[in-house]
């Protein structure tokens, strides 16, 4: 971590390709909803992508976002009285964070690396995380969510119908268009092309 020198050739390519995937207005939409959410207690970052790393870094206000998310009894991050200066500590802080995201209902596939975030190696995958964990709670909808509702997408929900016996029984006789037909079919009439000509 502090010893990794700096890319070249494909590695800077693939590492340039990641930071332009960086959205600078995603991030005051994210900046405005964190504090929002935790209060101005948490601070402001400066601008850009560093700015919002090193806000992030330590997991401590993003402790403070996940644990605003949930009732009062059952805050899943336990955080520490005075902000962790120890780099295990931090890394361990920002674990419990994407933990506590994972068991609110944000997906794998949504989720940041702690290195992502730890060493600015992929911004942009922090990004996705917030915004998939903010879509969860406008989603949710439970008075725990602070900001703007027009800030994130809802997710599609459950649309559960019951059907009674006899509406299922009666589906049953009623056969479906993709069977299709076969009345009157056959193959008269058609031709695949020329004949084959043999030449002797």
């Amino acid at each position: 971590m502090a010893n990794k020198g700096p890319a070249y050739g494909m590695s800077r390519d693939v590492q340039s390709k990641i930071e332009k995937k960086y959205d600078e207005e995603l991030e005051d939409r994210l900046v405005e909803w964190i504090v929002a959410q935790c209060g101005s207690s948490v601070g402001r970052p400066d601008r850009g992508r560093l700015g919002f790393q090193v806000w992030l870094k330590n997991g401590i206000v993003l402790s403070h976002l996940v644990n605003s998310l949930f009732p009062d009894g059952s805050k899943p991050v336990k955080i520490p009285e005075a902000p962790p200066t120890m780099v295990f500590k931090q890394m361990e802080q920002i674990a419990q964070f994407l933990k506590a995201a994972e068991d609110y209902g944000v997906v794998k596939t949504d989720m940041f690396q702690t290195v992502d975030l730890f060493e600015a190696k992929d911004m942009a995958a922090v990004q996705r995380t917030l915004v998939a964990l903010g879509s969860l709670a406008v989603t949710k909808n439970d008075g725990h969510y602070h900001g703007d509702p027009n800030w994130f997408m809802k997710k599609a929900q459950e649309h559960k119908r019951e059907f009674t016996e006899s509406q299922l029984k009666e589906g049953k006789n009623v056969i479906g268009l993709q069977m299709g037909s076969n009345k009157g079919a056959s193959q008269a009439g058609m031709s695949y092309g020329r004949p084959r000509q043999i030449i002797s």
